[in-house]
């Protein structure tokens, strides 16, 4: 699942509105909603503010990938 996917699914489960992340954020509302239904990436510095806006580390939402052409 992408970043904006499961922020999205994050805010839903808490009961937190976009409208709220973009103005703690200053990420415009537009630009906020197609970066969380998938439709553009989030910047680093995007993804950042909006980690600080809901209180959570950078890494809540990702997942480390792993390594090409390593067996284990």
């Amino acid at each position: 699942m992408e970043v904006g996917l499961k922020i999205k699914a994050y805010l839903e489960e808490n009961g937190i509105s976009q409208t709220f992340v973009s103005k703690k954020t200053g990420i415009e509302l537009p630009k906020l909603n197609l970066a969380l239904n998938g439709n553009r990436r989030f910047t680093f510095p995007e993804y950042e503010m909006v980690c600080w806006a809901l209180g959570v580390n950078t890494d809540k939402f990702l997942r480390p990938r792993e390594p090409s052409g390593i067996s284990v």
